[in-house]
Order: C-alpha cells, then sequence, then structure tokens
C-alpha cells in the first residue's frame, strides 16, 4: 500500500470526522440562526481538524453540449470526496435529499451529507448517502 492511500481516510471515516465536526458546531452554536453561519463556522471546524474544505464550489450543469456556468453550488466539499449540504429549516424534505443526489452526481463524487442545523439534536438530522 503507497504512502498515500495510508494517508487517505475510507469514507466511512471521512463521514464520521465531518460529522463530529458538525456535532460540536451545534453544541456550541445551537439551532436557531442562519444556514450561511453553520456553514461558515463548519468550514472553520473541519479545516481546524486538518481537513481541506471547499466552499460554495461551482457544480456547471451541461445541458445539450452547452455548459451552464455556476447553475448550482455545493456548500462544502471536504477532501475533493465528501459533499456536504447545510440547512437551516424546519425539517428535512424529499427535495432536499434529492438536491444532494444530484449534486454527487453531476460533481461524481459518491458520498454525500445532508444536515438540519435547526434541529434539537443535529445526530438526528443527518442524512449520509451513497451513490
Amino acid at each position: 500500500m503507497s504512502r498515500d492511500q495510508t494517508l487517505t481516510p475510507k469514507p466511512d471515516e471521512l463521514t464520521a470526522r465531518i460529522i463530529g465536526c458538525a456535532i460540536e458546531v451545534h453544541r456550541e452554536l445551537g439551532p436557531g440562526l442562519l444556514e450561511s453561519i453553520y456553514e461558515e463556522c463548519l468550514c472553520v471546524a473541519l479545516t481546524q481538524a486538518g481537513m481541506a474544505v471547499r466552499r460554495q464550489v461551482e457544480l456547471p450543469v451541461i445541458f445539450r453540449g452547452v455548459r451552464l456556468e455556476a447553475a448550482y453550488r455545493i456548500d462544502l466539499l471536504v477532501e475533493s470526496r465528501v459533499v456536504v449540504e447545510v440547512k437551516a429549516c424546519e425539517r428535512l424534505m424529499p427535495v432536499h435529499e434529492a438536491q444532494l443526489l444530484t449534486y454527487l452526481r453531476l460533481a461524481e463524487c459518491r458520498v454525500g451529507l445532508l444536515m438540519n442545523f435547526h434541529s434539537a439534536l443535529l445526530r438526528d438530522a443527518i442524512v449520509r448517502r451513497v451513490l
């Protein structure tokens, strides 16, 4: 096994680390803030935990050979492998999960997390999906 393979966490380990950081953010802030605040704070927590994070990653759509720039934006892309969609809403709806699955497909990523920071317990409002 190469050195790079031993340093790259498996998807389950990576999502567990991401969820751990998200729970820390939620414990410190609690529910009731804007989605953008949770996104920014989660980005800080993930970065401080040593993970590479990109915010608001443009995700173009190609339709009939035409590239539609910035058609969508992924909230967070962690380690270039995990799509994280942050929500702060009353409850997650089927459309939120559909959005995550679409982003996974368009970004050619296999693993995604959908998190609703508006819940009393964040662990009850996390959806993990694998393509």
